[in-house]
């Protein structure tokens, strides 16, 4: 299904795919599946009644902009500053004067239940001396795994190879989330990314990721959560709330497996999408990050049409993918 899908599509698929993940799972984030069954139905989340997005996608097109704007060598730093006038958007109410590119959207300035950890991390980085933010990771929500680090990852994968990818998503996780899971599960999404943008099947793509978590002890817990939701995607066909057995999403390792198990157990993007959004827990970052995935597989033209063409954001989201697959 992958066979000769264009560079240009995939990376529009990837950050297209994200936001309508993103905004099918923002509909019902926070929500238990017994509630989302009573408002949509036994068959899960099947419309998109509500085209916004959240923090997901926003810092996701942060990331994009910090990787287009960094010299060679210093895209931590550029990813940083990035991420710090995503952080000015939730802070202000409109753009101020001068603002330049993505600070510049007023859609942007929306918030939407920004992760706590994202918010505290980067209020410390704003607050250092701009010389000293390295120092400034040692005491960074050290024990912090949430999902934050993993929903922003996928353009890492667009840009650069595998190892590269891993090693930029992992060390930008620090800037918010000081657990080695969270790194590390961060990395593996960059780095599925980065395979599939190379061409390579779903299956080889995790199967290859999971090979380089099994290097370092503390990449365990992502490397056994990818193992539960390789062997589950050949059991049990995904649909609404059969990702309960790896958990709600909210920490990192989690997220990436309710994804991955979709993306591995389905190529029907509509019905993986659903099901990846369909369950108690953050249905916005499972939505988003299978929408990465199956975008950069796939590309753009896999989505469902009228999901794609309605998604917030829509022609900002363009304008950066044809800069990053440029």
């Amino acid at each position: 299904m992958s066979d000769g899908v264009s560079r240009r599509s995939r990376v529009m698929g990837c950050l297209i795919g994200g936001a309508v993940g993103d905004a099918l799972g923002y509909q019902v984030e926070f929500d238990s599946w017994e509630r989302i069954a009573s408002d949509f139905g036994p068959d899960g989340v099947t419309q998109m009644q509500y085209n916004r997005v959240s923090d997901d996608t926003q810092m996701t097109l942060f990331t994009a902009e910090g990787l287009l704007l960094a010299e060679a060598g210093a895209e931590v730093d550029s990813v940083r500053l990035a991420y710090l006038r995503w952080l000015q958007t939730q802070r202000e109410p409109m753009p101020p004067n001068g603002s330049e590119g993505l600070a510049a959207q007023p859609w942007l300035y929306a918030r939407r239940a920004p992760g706590g950890a994202c918010i505290s991390g980067l209020a410390a980085h704003d607050r250092s001396a701009a010389a000293d933010w390295r120092s400034t990771l040692a005491v960074v929500n050290a024990n912090s795994k949430g999902c934050g680090t993993v929903m922003r990852s996928a353009p890492f994968g667009l840009r650069y190879s595998p190892a590269e990818a891993y090693e930029l998503a992992e060390e930008c996780s620090r800037l918010t989330h000081g657990h080695p899971t969270a790194g590390a599960a961060a990395g593996a999404f960059a780095m599925i990314t980065a395979h599939l943008m190379n061409g390579e099947a779903p299956q080889r793509a995790v199967s290859e990721t999971m090979l380089h978590l099994r290097s370092g002890l503390d990449r365990s817990e992502t490397a056994d959560a990818l193992g539960a939701a390789y062997a589950l995607a050949g059991n049990v066909p995904p649909g609404p709330n059969t990702c309960a057995p790896l958990g709600e999403g909210w920490v990192a390792e989690e997220a990436l497996a309710i994804a991955v198990y979709c993306f591995l157990g389905t190529d029907d993007v509509r019905a993986g999408l659903i099901a990846a959004v369909s369950h108690s827990g953050d249905s916005d970052s499972t939505g988003a990050i299978l929408g990465n995935l199956y975008g950069a597989a796939y590309g753009h033209d896999a989505l469902p049409r009228e999901w794609a063409s309605q998604v917030e954001g829509r022609e900002t989201i363009e304008t950066l993918a044809e800069l990053m697959a440029a």
